[in-house]
């Protein structure tokens, strides 16, 4: 009998691989431990168990095994099953599920291992060396093995390639493979004063060894003072008593002192204070009792509660009955911007059961919380961005979707191109876990699924907390103002009283424009010329803190001159504004005000967003300008105006979703004011103030928006009413990719019928030196998903077993709006 294990190894394939592996090894590995095994001619990768049988039916050559890595599963077999779906559902290979889910460093690689050998060095052979390659035997010889890296900043040199084949070719040295993990554990250094000295006569004879090395002397005697057993900081040693390094190495080297590695977790955090749960208004109480009845239905529950109603609090109440006996709790932002004031509200009712895992966390630190997690040795409420829902979770049991319409939900790039809202409903199921999907601005595709499809349960909390009033909302119709020649800047006569008005109250103002830079677009007035991306087709956006232009695609820059590229022309003008260009008006406008920005230019550093949040929160800010960061889910007690300056970006942009995604960006944004006793008021400046849009927003009417919207997309059959598959071909030739985008959709079409649109090109046809063209593809409800995918999956193969198409990139984007 033969025995073999498959593996899914972190490489873009949608297949597993098979090993050999031997009868005490076929009893031993269980699914989901990490197995190192050889990939190719040379590299040694680990891959996570899928499968282990033994079948004699396999008569093609099969690798041996490498090493086992873990005795125990590091994901568990849901963990793979979840897996598998999001590969099989969103076309996503195996592989680049596996890397999105386990942190890098606990993949342990290959790394190419130098030594020398010792026979066939010799003075003969020295004397025919080359001075670099004389450099590395030498360092061989003093040290037993080197890794690239060693001789590389022995060298100094890029291309030692070379140099280490000769070596190689001379028989000199061997190259090996070992493996190697980056993560290594955060550890303090402590001391202790070694306990044969605590005996009288030891401790005697060492204070007449020591008697001329008064500060060596001075440190034994500070533990002779000590409780039995004493340890301290070395870092404490040196900081807080004023001992040198010198003198504490003297004494472990003397065996005086010893030394310990105490492991530190990385994650820990202080809490000074606990708060208990408050107590819930009479609205929201009858919330929480329906959501609970809802979840003994196993039904995903859309919680519909409009802005300050209080949603967060009837989560803590429900948290709070699920977190025991080990019970595991995802709590999904959409962002990681999101968590900072989350994280510090349930952290205050929760205490250490509190975990939080995104991005911004450094690997190491990621890698800590993914351990907690799959320990699971106590209740947990985690918190995360769409990257937790891959956690590698034992006791899951309830799942909660905050602000659930968002679109940073959906994973664009790289693969897996998943949707975390729509995967944890599946996630849930898997675990038979509860699920609840909060948000003030529904996703049309959520609404319809509770009111008309009857998948999901709806409650709704239509009443702010304290029955405050939501805030009133005025249009300024920009036209109008520019004709009468009332606008200052960006900024109509109306906004800034209100500004003027609502500071001089102490109250503080929110500016939302989401357009990050000074302006998208500089251009010459003589001859018409913006600057555009080398790699893209598009303007280059023009930043003023450090004078560059800057592409929003690819990341490319270009230093800013004061003369027009093409024809010298001094004639510069900006078209367009974005949150610099309004900071910089309203210091001018409000010199005396305090007034700092959110966007992603001033939050890049570490903490920076935390600090910025915690300012304004703290009223050291008056003004806060920011892009559609500050429109998700912050809570602000001193916003009494906010203020929309150009409503139309979003209105006009070319999607089907533009309406529905306006309505839900300025219906957040405008709810962050009023949010206490007093009052707020929203201005929204716009050229289109009988927009049906902003008419919705005016009356807080989403049922109509709803309405309106869902007329449109049954019109021209748009989701909710079907589902949308976008297939995207990139390639760096423009003739290539006109002549294969037709080719597959012709394919499509003679298979699909009129369901398949296209090919065109996107509104930017060249991103990072690639033109790309789309093809849409409707499906109906009454048609099979499953067969659709297998259809492109053929589709896709055809095209690529072409050889003039075969460098073709296509990438297949699942439930792509």
């Amino acid at each position: 009998m033969n025995y073999y294990v498959d593996l899914i190894l972190p490489v873009p394939l949608n297949q597993t691989f098979t090993y050999e592996i031997n009868k005490s090894e076929y009893d031993f590995i269980q699914t989901g431990v990490r197995i190192a095994v050889p990939f190719g001619k040379s590299r040694i990768i680990t891959g996570i168990v899928d499968k282990i049988y033994c079948n004699n039916d396999i008569i093609h050559l099969v690798k041996p095994i490498y090493q086992i890595i873990d005795q125990y599963p590091l994901v568990s077999k849901m963990n793979i099953s979840f897996w598998h779906w999001i590969s099989n559902y969103y076309l996503s290979p195996i592989g680049d599920v596996m890397k999105a889910s386990v942190p890098s460093v606990l993949l342990f690689k290959s790394e190419s291992v130098i030594s020398l050998v010792n026979e066939n060095y010799n003075s003969s052979n020295k004397s025919k060396l080359t001075d670099d390659e004389y450099l590395i035997c030498e360092a061989l010889h003093v040290k037993d093995k080197l890794s690239i890296d060693d001789i590389y900043n022995i060298l100094s040199k890029k291309n030692i390639f070379k140099i280490v084949k000769a070596l190689n070719e001379k028989r000199l040295i061997n190259i090996d493979e070992e493996l190697y993990s980056k993560y290594k554990v955060k550890t303090n250094r402590f001391v202790s004063l070694n306990n044969i000295y605590l005996r009288e006569d030891d401790f005697l004879r060492l204070r007449i060894l020591l008697k001329r090395s008064v500060k060596q002397l001075k440190l034994v005697n500070f533990f002779i003072n000590q409780d039995l057993n004493f340890k301290i900081l070395v870092n404490s040693l040196k900081k807080d008593h004023g001992y040198s390094s010198s003198v504490i190495k003297t004494l472990i080297d003397k065996n005086i002192l010893l030394e310990h590695h105490v492991e530190v977790d990385r994650y820990k955090f202080n809490i000074n204070k606990h708060k208990q749960i408050n107590s819930l208004s009479n609205d929201q109480e009858l919330s929480f009792k329906k959501i609970i009845s809802y979840f003994n239905t196993n039904l995903p529950v859309l919680f519909y509660g409009i802005t300050s109603s209080g949603k967060t609090e009837v989560y803590i109440k429900i948290i709070s009955n699920f977190l025991k006996n080990n019970n595991q709790i995802l709590y999904l932002v959409p962002e990681i911007a999101l968590t900072t004031q989350i994280v510090s509200r349930l952290r205050l009712v929760f205490g250490d059961k509190v975990l939080v895992y995104h991005s911004g966390f450094s690997i190491n630190q990621r890698v800590e919380v993914w351990k907690k997690i799959s320990k699971n040795d106590q209740p947990q409420l985690i918190i995360g961005a769409r990257s937790s829902l891959m956690l590698p979770f034992t006791n899951l049991k309830l799942i909660i979707v905050d602000e659930e319409h968002e679109q940073s939900y959906k994973q664009q790039e790289p693969s897996p191109r998943y949707n975390a809202r729509d995967s944890s409903v599946v996630l849930a199921k898997m675990n038979d876990a509860n699920i609840l999907l909060g948000s003030a601005t529904p996703s049309l595709e959520s609404y319809t699924n509770a009111i008309k499809e009857n998948k999901y349960a709806l409650v709704e909390l239509k009443t702010r907390f304290n029955n405050i009033l939501l805030p009133e909302v005025k249009l300024v119709d920009l036209k109008l103002k520019y004709s009468k020649k009332l606008m200052n800047g960006h900024f109509s006569d109306t906004l800034i009283d209100e500004i003027f008005n609502v500071v001089s109250n102490q109250n503080q103002v929110i500016l939302y424009q989401n357009r990050r830079g000074y302006s998208p677009v500089l251009e010459c007035e003589d001859c018409g010329t913006s600057p555009k991306c080398i790699n893209c087709d598009v303007s280059l956006t023009y930043h003023l803190r450090n004078n560059i232009l800057v592409c929003h695609y690819c990341g490319y820059t270009n230093s800013q001159t004061n003369s027009c590229h093409s024809c010298n022309s001094v004639k510069i003008t900006s078209v367009g504004f974005g949150t610099e260009q309004v900071e910089e008006e309203i210091k001018n406008l409000f010199p005396n005000y305090r007034v700092s920005r959110l966007d992603y230019d001033t939050t890049r550093k570490k903490n920076s967003f935390e600090n910025i949040i915690s300012d304004f929160e703290n009223q050291k800010i008056d003004i806060l300008i920011g892009t559609q960061m500050i429109s998700k889910g912050l809570d602000f007690k001193n916003v009494q105006l906010v203020g929309i300056l150009n409503a139309d970006n979003s209105l006009n942009f070319p999607d089907f979703r533009a309406y529905e995604r306006s309505f839900q960006s300025i219906q957040q944004v405008a709810g962050r004011a009023g949010r206490s006793i007093q009052r707020g008021k929203v201005i929204i400046q716009t050229f289109n103030p009988k927009h049906k849009i902003l008419e919705n927003i005016i009356n807080d009417d989403y049922a109509s928006m709803y309405d309106q919207e869902m007329k449109e997309r049954v019109k021209y059959n748009y989701p909710p009413n079907c589902r949308l598959i976008k297939i995207t071909l990139k390639h760096k030739d423009y003739n290539l990719i006109n002549e294969s985008s037709l080719w597959l959709s012709n394919y499509l079409k003679n298979i699909l019928k009129k369901n398949v649109l296209g090919p065109e090109f996107p509104y930017v046809m060249r991103i990072r030196n690639k033109f790309q063209k789309n093809i849409l593809i409707k499906i109906q409800k009454n048609q099979s998903m499953s067969a659709v995918k297998q259809i492109i999956n053929k589709s896709k193969n055809s095209l690529i077993s072409i050889s003039s198409y075969r460098s073709i990139r296509v990438v297949v984007n699942i439930d792509c709006y």
